[in-house]
């Protein structure tokens, strides 16, 4: 009795014990709640029917999707549907992140040009996207430029091989033959080379201070050796070209209005956004680093590539990895333009077919945080790489 007398009196005492008292009871209060809400919702999911587990994964879809990476048909799976629509989330997401980013470190430097013009148009060019909706300008670039193109029989053409009209841009399809596997070999063997003289003119330079100057034999690599393996393989590679055929074109490569609004919206949107966090990133590098690279003779685009860039660019990764997640979330906007993306196919059409709302949200949520956190993954290692280099 004296025991839990004294036990009591020191939990009163010690504010460390009260916290873990109190947190203790706050942590069992919120598992309490979420076994009653779970208990709650699996009662009335079985009350209406709605299927508790993912044996509908397995099932028909029974529904089509216009553009698809992988063989999809309306007798697929809803399983196959998820990784379709997963597919066609990375494409947009991967193909956005690496045409945004050279966009946005163009605006961005174009921001600090001594070129008045060109600052002006740059600043323009910012606020504009920066302070209009994304969905608006998902908008504009579905209705207002893509489908107002020519019909498919007064396409407009580039040399007979590329057309462009309101069903989408039909470009050479790339037919491959026996042998091509060898002008595969070739071409990463040549990438091989190429990165490998790219880390010995580093070695060279970091010792020296010499150096490099291996572009021409870094084009001669990756022209020459695939170019040998083609012909010696007696030209496995051929170009299946778009042709009209009734209302519209056949063969080819087809890229959709709808791929390529989505596209167009997401870079020029997360490029003003880029272009302001490089300009913040410049303008922090000390004036004295452009003027050191002056006075050794560098002109102004030398001394930003090889002096200030780098040094900015520790500056500027941080922030840019929130823009590349944005760029993955707001592709979940191609709902509203009728791209088929892991969201309109999966937690959209798949979703009002087998009513699983619980499962289908839950998978499309965990698939979304997982490629956040590699993206973030992954910038964070450029991050870690480039401050140990500082020091």
């Amino acid at each position: 009795m004296a025991n839990a007398r004294a036990r009591r009196v020191s939990i009163a005492n010690d504010p460390r014990a009260r916290a873990l008292l109190y947190q203790a009871l706050l942590a069992a209060a919120l598992i309490g709640l979420a076994v009653l809400a779970w208990r709650n919702a699996v009662a009335n999911m079985q009350a209406r029917g709605v299927p508790m587990g993912f044996g509908f994964w397995d099932e028909t879809a029974g529904f089509d999707i216009n553009q698809t990476l992988i063989p999809y048909s309306a007798l697929s799976t809803y399983g196959r549907a998820f990784w379709v629509g997963l597919i066609n989330t990375l494409l947009v997401g991967a193909v956005s992140i690496v045409l945004a980013t050279p966009l946005g470190f163009a605006v961005g430097l174009a921001r600090l040009a001594p070129n008045w013009l060109l600052s002006r148009l740059a600043l323009v060019y910012v606020e504009l996207t920066r302070n209009t909706p994304l969905l608006l300008q998902l908008f504009f670039w579905y209705n207002a430029v893509l489908k107002t193109l020519p019909s498919p029989r007064q396409s407009m053409s580039v040399a007979g091989v590329v057309f462009l009209n309101n069903r989408g841009l039909y470009l050479p399809r790339p037919i491959f033959y026996d042998g091509a596997r060898l002008v595969g070999a070739a071409l990463a063997l040549a990438a091989a080379l190429i990165l490998a003289l790219a880390i010995a003119a580093r070695r060279r330079q970091a010792a020296t201070g010499e150096r490099s100057h291996d572009l021409w034999t870094a084009l001669a690599l990756i022209a020459g050796l695939p170019a040998v393996a083609y012909f010696t393989a007696g030209r496995p590679i051929g170009l299946e070209f778009a042709q009209l055929s009734g209302f519209n074109l056949r063969g080819g490569t087809e890229i959709h209005p709808e791929f390529a609004a989505l596209v167009f919206g997401l870079v020029t949107y997360t490029a003003g956004f880029i272009a302001e966090i490089v300009r913040a990133g410049v303008m922090a590098v000390p004036r004295g680093q452009s003027e050191a690279a002056a006075a050794l003779g560098l002109h102004r685009p030398l001394a930003l590539r090889l002096v200030v860039v780098p040094q900015a660019l520790r500056l500027i990764t941080p922030p840019l990895t929130s823009q590349y997640l944005n760029i993955i979330k707001n592709s979940s906007l191609a709902v509203f333009v009728g791209y088929p993306d892991l969201v309109l196919v999966f937690a959209g059409t798949v979703l009002n077919q087998t009513h699983a709302a619980m499962q289908v949200m839950a998978v499309t949520m965990a698939v979304y945080l997982a490629i956040s956190l590699v993206v973030s993954f992954a910038l964070n290692l450029f991050d870690a790489r480039n401050a140990l280099k500082e020091r």
